[in-house]
């Protein structure tokens, strides 16, 4: 893992929903933090040793202070957990610098955002960037109930309300969240985000892909990989070579390419381990992968010419990679 981070302070620890916190950090001597763009995220090390990614949800203008939304899931591997329970306003905490595998489009004309749950923390960083440029944008919003609604305050008293729309799951008909209507015809020049729960993203994704939404409109980030492991039935060892030394190592059936490669020294960043962050993302010079990683495009994946060791494997007998 990398040690590249940075020690910042807890400003100010509040409940969004009594599951999701919200934590505002800063730089202990005030200093501005590194720049970030919406849809950005960065790495946050838990009490426990954990490390966990969140997305940055605040002005990508104001550089003082980063805000995350954390969700308490008692489901999770401990990250969050550890987060909620043990930091108070005041801790210190280590985090990496801003890193956005999720960017806007620049030339959209105009922006559907959608989110599911938790899912909108960088939807409401995006809201706030489009807003502030006064590019054309919705954001549509859907939570079981107004309860479970984080950061509903702050959206209905922006300045760009009346773009935001709540659809909750405990709400009258009318109002919940219809998506064949909302993605029937897309718009020439319209981009599509969506950010949740597994099931409402694939929902979400698949009824634009059903309607006819170009690839390339299509935007979406995960917080959560399938538990797709090394070791799993038929898979096969298989060699990695790396290209700037020479060096050939074998990866076996049940363990990772990063394991080893870190194992055999090889400087490599690692994070989230699940092929979501893009922390370990790796140019392939040769040879062919096997995509299991929950962060490269379709067209990513087909052009073969990166993948994620933590995750995802070969399906060539040796890859050849830019390390």
């Amino acid at each position: 893992m990398s040690t590249a981070s940075l020690s910042v302070r807890v400003a100010r620890k509040t409940f969004e929903t009594p599951q999701i916190c919200r934590f505002e950090l800063e730089a202990p001597d005030g200093a501005p933090l590194p720049a970030f763009s919406a849809g950005a995220h960065i790495d946050v090390h838990a009490p426990n040793g954990l490390v966990r990614q969140y997305s940055l949800c605040g002005d990508p203008a104001q550089s003082q202070r980063y805000t995350i939304g954390v969700l308490r899931d008692p489901a999770s591997r401990g990250g969050s957990i550890a987060l909620v329970d043990q930091i108070a306003a005041g801790d210190s905490v280590r985090i990496s610098a801003p890193r956005n595998h999720f960017p806007l489009a620049e030339a959209a004309r105009h922006s559907v955002l959608m989110a599911g749950g938790i899912g909108i923390t960088p939807m409401l960083c995006m809201a706030l960037s489009l807003a502030a440029r006064g590019a054309s944008f919705e954001l549509h919003y859907a939570v079981r109930s107004r309860a479970h609604a984080a950061f509903a305050e702050q959206l209905s008293h922006a300045a760009w309300a009346e773009r935001v729309t709540l659809h909750c799951d405990d709400g009258p008909a009318e109002q919940r969240m219809d998506l064949p209507t909302l993605l029937a015809q897309p718009g020439q020049g319209t981009h599509l985000y969506v950010c949740g729960p597994t099931g409402f993203m694939d929902a979400v994704l698949g009824t634009a892909r059903a309607a006819g939404w170009a690839a390339d409109s299509l935007h979406w980030e995960y917080f959560a990989a399938a538990t797709a492991t090394p070791g799993k039935a038929g898979d096969a060892a298989f060699e990695l070579e790396l290209a700037r030394s020479g060096r050939i190592v074998r990866v076996p059936a049940d363990r990772s390419a990063s394991e080893v490669l870190v194992e055999c020294g090889v400087e490599l960043e690692v994070s989230c381990e699940q092929g979501i962050c893009g922390a370990c993302l790796t140019r392939v010079i040769a040879g062919t992968p096997d995509h299991r990683d929950m962060l490269l495009s379709r067209a990513e994946r087909a052009a073969n010419d990166q993948f994620t060791p933590c995750c995802s494997r070969a399906l060539s007998a040796r890859l050849v990679i830019d390390l």
